[in-house]
């Protein structure tokens, strides 16, 4: 049940949007192993002239970037799991955006599953008591 906040820096664009939530779907179900039903994906857009990196606007630099911040539920993945989502999600946006600033940034957020949940629940009390009609604890 991951949520994955992610900006961008390019013009809003439906297209765009929809490539962005298909690849970092597949992505986290392959290497996270996250439920494609339970992951929610919220795009942001900022235009290059206002995303700056060392005092130049991205606009200036003819550059692109993203912050991706994803948050799973701690102790449900392995470093080198992690490590690879990052590896492959900056290639990816390689792909989608163009000319990536190295200065983009991944950050796989492992939250307690006491403090995590959705649908009013606890990722902690999901597991202690699962729902029988689902098959996700």
């Amino acid at each position: 049940m991951p949520i994955l906040n992610v900006k961008v820096s390019a013009k809003k664009s439906v297209e765009l949007s929809n490539k962005i939530a298909a690849t970092l779907l597949e992505l986290t179900t392959r290497v996270l192993e996250k439920k494609p039903e339970v992951t929610s994906i919220a795009i942001d857009y900022v235009e290059p002239e206002h995303w700056i990196v060392g005092g130049r606007s991205l606009a200036e630099q003819r550059k692109s970037s993203v912050y991706l911040d994803i948050k799973i539920t701690d102790e449900t993945n392995t470093k080198a799991q992690k490590a690879q989502y990052i590896r492959e999600a900056f290639d990816a946006f390689v792909r989608l955006l163009g000319d990536l600033h190295e200065e983009s940034y991944i950050y796989v957020q492992d939250v307690r599953a006491t403090a995590y949940g959705f649908g009013g629940r606890t990722q902690e009390d999901r597991y202690q008591h699962p729902d029988p009609r689902r098959s996700t604890p």
